[in-house]
């Protein structure tokens, strides 16, 4: 299917239509500004199904801020381009009133205490949109009974891929959750669509967070204590960076580990989040324990 234009559809009556006929769907959910980051999860889910869609939707849900949601980048067009380059079928690209006829909706999908620790403190409400959201897409964008159906997420939001994880067992949702290894720059720093709001100065301040977290993840692998307070320093070493959190969390939870005195025992998750103006970027980083192989 590389190569073949997708088709774009912008009502959901249209894109329940175009998933009908086929042995599986692989779903992508996104919020438009796609890069290649989002390329490895289209990649993934054009190797695992029949149909590939991916959904482009600005979820106003998710933002505190109007000014943040008015100047989140939208190139509808362009990630078109994209999405057809890397296989993509259908993307679906509704309208905020096509998802929200009422504003704010009278039914959402509360994240409990999982969506309010982390980016959840900083963002309040956010995964309560991130969750609503995504409920209604599965809702909208589920296949007939028999049709395998998968959604697709990046490891790269943790806390997001974690909390939806749950969500999907807690309210017995017929979805397979396949996670997807973020990508990387040679630099480093994590595929973001709020990198392009980063210069070439404000890119270079960013490697701090990749140094931080790689620093915590050799300590980790040669049976090292976790020098928290070191890795925090090499986060923010750089003018105008300002650190938010670096914390080591059980991955499954998101519980920070209570007793860091001693070398680590079983996987841990890295998790951190700085000011890198005029953006605010998170990262993430399995820790291993010695003898046991990284994930790349």
């Amino acid at each position: 299917m590389v190569g073949v234009s997708v088709t774009v559809v912008k009502t959901i009556d249209q894109a329940r239509a175009a998933i009908t006929g086929v042995a599986s769907v692989g779903l992508v959910p996104t919020m438009g500004a796609l890069h290649d980051g989002h390329g490895a999860l289209l990649e993934r889910a054009r190797a695992e199904n029949e149909l590939v869609v991916v959904s482009n939707f600005v979820n106003p849900l998710q933002f505190d801020r109007d000014e943040d949601y008015q100047n989140y980048p939208r190139d509808l067009a362009g990630d078109a381009e994209l999405v057809t380059r890397y296989g993509a079928d259908v993307m679906f690209a509704p309208s905020v009133e096509e998802m929200y006829p009422i504003l704010p909706p009278m039914v959402s999908v509360s994240a409990g205490e999982m969506g309010r620790i982390f980016e959840g403190a900083s963002r309040p409400g956010h995964f309560d949109g991130v969750c609503t959201v995504v409920t209604k897409l599965w809702n909208i964008l589920r296949p007939e009974p028999g049709t395998a159906f998968r959604s697709y997420f990046g490891r790269k939001d943790a806390q997001q891929l974690a909390i939806l994880t749950r969500m999907a067992e807690e309210l017995n949702i017929p979805v397979e959750i396949v996670p997807v290894d973020l990508v990387r720059a040679p630099s480093g720093l994590a595929l973001s669509s709020r990198n392009q709001r980063l210069d070439e100065s404000g890119r270079e301040r960013a490697r701090g967070l990749s140094q931080g977290l790689n620093f915590l993840r050799e300590q980790a692998e040669a049976g090292h204590r976790l020098d928290l307070d070191r890795a925090r320093e090499l986060v923010a070493a750089e003018e105008q960076v300002t650190l938010d959190y670096l914390e080591v969390v059980d991955p499954a939870t998101l519980q920070p580990l209570e007793d860091l005195s001693a070398p680590l025992a079983t996987p841990a998750l890295a998790l951190v989040a700085a000011w890198v103006p005029p953006v605010r970027l998170i990262d993430n980083m399995m820790l291993e324990p010695p003898q046991r192989r990284p994930r790349d």
